[in-house]
């Protein structure tokens, strides 16, 4: 090749657009790129004007890492990525619990490419092998694949995610975020690899998505408040849960929450809110679950407040997590088990206006035989217990 044929250097990127590769970072699969990755958010969040923080096409190797703001005038740069973040797979590789981390920032966008996995934290490798992990959360280590503190105003898209360590996505003290068309997959027997949790947030809502994992989809803890979720896919995996709810002190009430228009297939749970016994006061109230399809779901709908997953609680203490003011409506579909709908309220603290309306589901059983007849499950005390048009 003559001198003249020779490729010149490449362009630099449009102005405002901050491409990791003109940092360093090599997307061969194999090189560890956190400084890249941080030298460039660095860039980016001092940019006087817009900012892109861009992930071309390719695959990149990235250790723990966090994004920090605020940014200059308070404005995030807008976080596009188009090729693979991959998680190192030995869990000595992370001091701390997340493998990436949004902090401190206002009006984040985060955009991925559509069929292109963006985010691989490789929990099967070293991770979901903690033999404790499959009966509790005790694990020696707990890594939250994409984690958001004290975010602001944000929207996540077209973002999709496989094999977390554990949760694939956390919010924590985070307000006014929306997630659209997340796709979250993981194996249905991972431990612990929550699709998508949120505590202490204000005002999220998961729209259009889909969240097939081995714990919960979409796990709802303390300190909610108005959160939506909307046409969601669920499954496999344990439903979709508000709690567990009581486990530790001083925790803040849920309120407010809206589950609408979803579909929930081949999961352990259906639509869920569980308490710990044993637990201190709080309260959990304003929850609507309304036009959902159940697919061969396990327990369609129920409140557990003896939720005690490795049997290390003493159940002869109650829960005193408050329930009130539940409504479950237009739900229909199939359910594998002998409860359509099962209420264990605490024996201490009343359930309190809780409506069953026109839920409408049909017991089948695997081997072909004649379904069986469905049945209400009560336990616990109940104020207030509306149940119209339902057929179990």
């Amino acid at each position: 090749m003559s001198s003249a044929e020779s490729p010149g250097p490449a362009s630099p990127p449009p102005e405002g657009v901050f491409d990791i590769t003109q940092y360093g970072a090599i997307a061969d699969g194999k090189t560890e790129n956190s400084k890249a990755f941080l030298a460039t958010w660095e860039a980016a969040c001092r940019n006087a004007g817009n900012s892109t923080f861009y992930i071309p096409e390719g695959t990149y190797i990235v250790g723990p890492i966090s994004f920090s703001g605020p940014c200059y005038k308070n404005q995030s740069p807008e976080v596009k990525i188009e090729g693979t973040l991959v998680a190192p797979s030995s869990l000595n590789s992370f001091l701390n619990s997340e493998w990436i981390e949004y902090k401190n920032l206002n009006g984040l966008v985060l955009t991925g490419r559509t069929r292109v996995t963006n985010f691989d934290g490789q929990g099967a490798v070293e991770a979901w092998k903690q033999i404790s992990c499959w009966s509790s959360r005790e694990c020696k280590v707990l890594i939250t694949s994409l984690k958001f503190s004290n975010v602001s105003y944000g929207t996540l898209t077209n973002i999709s995610m496989v094999n977390s360590k554990s949760f694939h996505v956390s919010f924590h003290e985070s307000n006014h975020i929306t997630v659209r068309n997340i796709i979250i997959t993981a194996p249905g027997n991972s431990p612990n690899t929550d699709g998508i949790h949120i505590g202490r947030s204000t005002n999220i809502s998961i729209v259009s998505s889909a969240i097939g994992v081995g714990d919960d989809c979409i796990s709802i803890g303390p300190g909610s408040i108005n959160i939506t979720i909307f046409d969601v896919r669920c499954g496999p995996g344990h439903g979709l849960s508000i709690g567990s709810l009581g486990k530790y002190k001083n925790e803040e009430d849920v309120i407010g929450i809206t589950v609408q228009n979803c579909t929930i297939n081949g999961t352990q749970n259906g639509v869920r809110v569980k308490t710990w016994p044993g637990s201190q006061a709080s309260i959990a109230s304003n929850m609507t679950f309304e036009d959902i399809v159940m697919v061969n779901v396990s327990n369609p709908v129920i409140i557990d407040q003896e939720y005690c997953p490795a049997s290390s609680c003493d159940l002869s203490k109650p829960s005193l997590v408050k329930l009130s003011n539940i409504s479950v409506k237009n739900v229909s579909g199939t359910y594998n088990t002998n409860s359509a709908v099962t209420l264990l309220c605490s024996s201490n603290v009343p359930c309190e206006n809780i409506k069953i309306i026109d839920v409408n589901l049909n017991n089948t059983v695997s081997n072909g035989s004649t379904p069986r007849q469905g049945r209400l499950n009560l336990k616990g005390v109940i104020n207030g217990f509306q149940v119209d048009n339902s057929r179990f």
